[in-house]
């Protein structure tokens, strides 16, 4: 009888709107992964689950993502389980560098550590599900999902990028490059500057591009901070923006594939570059026509991603302290220069990754909050601006070129609109606190 009651009690508690979105949510993360594995095999190439699986024994290709994604999992334990857990991390990692250099093993793709992070988040799904009950149980296997789905994040968008690449033989760069007079072609001035950098300018905007997550996870742990404490998460963070932006990016990039001028313009490109021109020189004025590319470059610029999670990161490090507001407002405009600098991406590409980060971060509020008047107008006019964006891109490229001082303004008016409409309606949801104002004390009766 008891038995019973327990079943029917656990029934009914898997069927709670949170609980099932949860399970919702990881059913649909798993199968999006199998997807990815088997599109990944017909190529001939291992998916985002197997090269996950390789890096439990073999040298990992990102072993400060590991690390960050640890980290991550560990804003559920206390101050005494966070020191247990990094030390044997790297004792993990210790010991896989010795029995390397003892049989020999040179690391020749990849990171000597990492490994121990990976091992102490799946030893943390086994303590979960093995040592505790409840509440607990739950909350641990929240923290060691949101460190497994940041590292499978970056797995599933490598393998997203080869399908790109494979199932697009023709790139809109043309396009793309044609509408950027309207801007001014600012890839090219940003290239010019970068190589006048020298040296040290170029290596601190490569670490700040390809380290973009690690710069996630310092502000999600400081949005995190305060979980081992509450025992919940919070109902909106930074991983939740940043998850939903990698998985709808890639579907944009299958709509309108572009590889970047450093490869359509420039040496990168090869053979298949409609000539070597950035950054020295600015591409002519004319009629665009798709243009063939090779089968390895990713077509991953329109919109930018890089964009658009800087732009995530600075939204959330909003109401950090001092030095996170600071490293948040460093981080998007590192990036930003960054994506220009080394040629990754157009100016029209940063302006489709702001509204496109803009959207989703007002769609996942207005989920957060329920949805009212003022979230679907926000949502729906961010995804108007973006629709706009590409269609302006892709058939008015010409007229854009031809009139920059009529196209240029109205392209930043658009994405102006965004920004303003974000911060005054998120405004009025999230009103600051005032200080409360004491009552004049009144003289005593006499």
């Amino acid at each position: 009888m008891v038995s019973r009651i327990k079943c029917r009690i656990d029934f009914a508690a898997w069927r709670e709107p949170r609980v099932a979105l949860w399970v919702a949510a990881g059913g649909v993360a798993v199968g999006f992964l199998v997807a990815l594995e088997v599109s990944a095999r017909c190529y001939g190439l291992p998916g985002p689950i197997t090269n996950q699986a390789r890096e439990v024994i073999c040298p990992p290709k990102s072993g400060f993502l590991l690390y960050a994604s640890m980290a991550l999992m560990m804003v559920v334990l206390t101050w005494r389980q966070r020191f247990i857990a990094a030390g044997v991390a790297i004792g993990i990692d210790v010991a896989f560098l010795v029995v390397r250099w003892a049989l020999g093993i040179r690391i020749s793709d990849g990171h000597p550590f990492g490994n121990g992070a990976l091992w102490v988040i799946l030893g943390h799904a086994v303590i979960a599900v093995t040592r505790r009950k409840g509440r607990e149980r739950l909350l641990l296997l929240k923290g060691v999902g949101l460190g497994l789905l940041l590292v499978a994040g970056r797995k599933a968008g490598d393998i997203w990028l080869l399908i790109t690449s494979k199932t697009r033989p023709t790139v809109f760069d043309p396009y793309a490059a044609t509408a950027d007079h309207a801007l001014g072609n600012p890839s090219w001035l940003a290239g010019q500057l970068v190589r006048a950098s020298g040296p040290i300018g170029a290596h601190v905007l490569n670490y700040v591009y390809i380290q973009l997550a690690v710069a996630a996870v310092v502000v999600a742990a400081y949005q995190l901070r305060n979980v081992a404490v509450e025992r919940r998460f919070p109902s909106h963070h930074l991983v939740r923006t940043f998850l939903v932006i990698g998985l709808l990016g890639p579907g944009i990039y299958m709509i309108f594939p572009v590889v970047g001028p450093v490869f359509a313009y420039g040496a990168g490109g090869g053979h298949w570059a409609v000539a070597d021109l950035w950054p020295n020189t600015l591409p002519p004025i004319h009629t665009p026509h798709q243009i063939p590319f090779d089968e390895i470059t990713p077509r991953n610029c329109m919109p930018s991603l890089h964009t658009a999670w800087a732009t995530a990161i600075f939204i959330h490090s909003r109401k950090g302290p001092r030095i996170l507001r600071c490293a948040g407002t460093f981080w998007l405009v590192a990036t930003l220069g960054a994506t220009l600098g080394f040629g990754y991406h157009y100016g029209v590409d940063l302006v489709a990754g702001v509204v496109f980060a803009l959207t989703i971060e007002a769609a996942l509020r207005a989920l957060e909050r329920g949805w009212d008047r003022s979230g679907i107008q926000l949502v729906a006019h961010g995804a108007a601006v973006f629709v706009a964006l590409l269609l302006a891109y892709r058939y008015l490229p010409v007229e854009m070129a031809e009139h920059p001082w009529v196209f240029g303004p109205l392209l930043i008016l658009a994405m102006t609109s965004v920004v303003h409409g974000y911060v005054r309606t998120t405004g009025l949801w999230d009103p600051e606190a005032r200080p409360v104002t004491q009552p004049e004390p009144q003289p005593e009766p006499v």
